[in-house]
């Protein structure tokens, strides 16, 4: 009789757990999109966790719909997201997206420095109007409403471009496969013709010293909300004059005065940060490998990142970057040869400097504390948008760096050697992804003074 009563009381504990199993999941029976003028409906329900019919955890969904939001706005298609939940009975809910579109059509004037950064071009070069590239650009983000990118420009000034790009994220019903094509055509009147101790010489001439061009197709393919996959095919041509050639024999990859190739990337990344223009939460992590084919001319090399940004409380957080590149050199050419100081392999208080070789790494550690916000009105454009808001950012930061040159040449200091840096300084993040960073930091050679840098702290 006892056994049996236990049993009984077993079986009755177990049905209510399992009731209680099922009331802790809560069915999406609806999203609702509100505010996508031009955006398709589909690309905003590929950048969602969850889509209609699928079966959650209640107490998760707060967590999911933080997710959705994120997404969103790293598409860059969205000043401002809300995702909220409505409850239409015990166990099932709805989703509302409420969002703000970007301005997409930019038909604006370019005007770009030619140099890596602002420092540079401001104290090495005199502020030099002739190192500035000017014209205009048309740009179409979100051309069709599918998240897609045209791109059309005419610039002047030091590089003389012909730009045409298009970039289509989705070709498929299920948004995974995309493809994009490029080409551009180029005329120069100045060279970066070698480094001597580490900085950049240049050589200019009346009438045009370098052209050529590039052209590239690429597929991608995105089998979830973070990773991406893709390939890029290209071919290209450039040429160099006779009084280049002369100055530097060895510029191009062939150590001749006009190089034709053909270049092959593959490449993979994995970005899951709360806001991908500046990160304070999440991880990151990107592989590219790179081949050129050419007549006795080929290069390979492989590049992997990793960044971390981990909070340590609601008004801090650090952020953590290892970036290390290797080159298979297929000869001793000059512009093979670039590495620190260029794309994303930069350290901060190294600015006027640049590290020829044949492979790299550096880490970078940074402490960031929040200072607040300052929303102003927009009095120029009130229409457009109403209010611009600031955000601002103290930190403290240190980077690591070493470059290996098999060959070191002209009285280089920083190959082969650990390069060190330190500083601090102040963040500023405004509207449609813009960062505004002012650097005080001095590097291992006593250099000391305030750098400027803007664009993104990622990419």
């Amino acid at each position: 009789m006892f056994k049996k009563t236990k049993h009984s009381f077993f079986l009755v504990i177990l049905f209510f757990s399992c009731i209680e199993c099922i009331n802790a999941q809560i069915k999406i029976s609806a999203i609702v999109v509100e505010g996508n003028q031009k955006t398709k409906e589909s690309i905003v329900l590929r950048e969602l966790p969850y889509q209609v019919g699928d079966f959650v955890a209640k107490d998760s969904l707060s967590y999911l719909n933080m997710i959705a939001q994120q997404q969103l706005i790293n598409t860059s298609l969205f000043t401002d997201v809300l995702v909220n939940a409505f409850g239409i009975d015990s166990l099932t809910y709805k989703i509302i997206i409420q969002l703000k579109e970007r301005r997409y059509f930019f038909p604006i004037p370019a005007f770009k420095l030619v140099d890596r950064n602002f420092s540079q071009w401001w104290n090495e070069e005199h502020r030099s109007l002739d190192r500035v590239n000017y014209g205009i650009n048309i740009r179409g983000n979100n051309f069709t409403g599918n998240n897609d990118k045209l791109t059309l420009g005419l610039i002047a000034g030091y590089t003389q471009q012909a730009i045409l790009r298009y970039q289509f994220p989705y070709l498929d019903k299920k948004l995974r496969f995309g493809a994009g094509l490029g080409i551009q055509y180029f005329t120069q009147k100045e060279l970066n013709t070698s480094t001597v101790s580490d900085k950049q010489v240049f050589y200019r001439t009346d009438g045009i010293i370098q052209k050529g061009y590039r052209s590239n197709i690429s597929f991608s393919y995105r089998p979830n909300l973070y990773e991406r996959h893709s390939i890029q095919i290209g071919v290209g041509k450039n040429e160099i004059s006779d009084s280049a050639f002369l100055i530097q024999p060895a510029y191009l990859p062939n150590l001749s005065k006009s190089f034709n190739y053909i270049d092959f990337t593959i490449s993979f990344s994995k970005i899951k940060f709360d806001y991908n223009a500046y990160p304070t939460n999440g991880a990151a992590t990107q592989f590219l490998a790179f081949h050129r084919f050419s007549n006795k001319s080929d290069l390979s090399s492989f590049q992997f990142r990793k960044i971390l940004a981990r909070p340590l409380s609601d008004n801090n957080f650090i952020f953590l970057e290892s970036n290390t590149t290797i080159k298979f050199l297929p000869n001793h050419n000059y512009l093979d040869g670039k590495l620190m100081g260029y794309g994303n392999m930069q350290l901060h208080g190294l600015d006027y400097y640049v590290i020829d070789g044949n492979a790299g790494t550096l880490f970078r550690a940074e402490w960031h504390q929040s200072l607040g916000s300052l929303t102003v009105k927009n009095i120029v454009a009130k229409k457009f948008l109403p209010e611009v808001k600031y955000r601002f950012w103290l930190k403290a930061f240190t980077n690591l760096g070493y470059v290996y040159a098999d060959k070191p040449i002209n009285h280089t200091k920083l190959s082969n050697t650990l390069l060190r840096t330190v500083g601090v300084g102040l963040d500023i993040i405004s509207i449609y992804d813009f960062v505004l960073k002012i650097d005080y930091s001095l590097n291992q050679l006593g250099d000391k003074g305030l750098y400027l840098h803007a664009g993104l702290n990622f990419y």
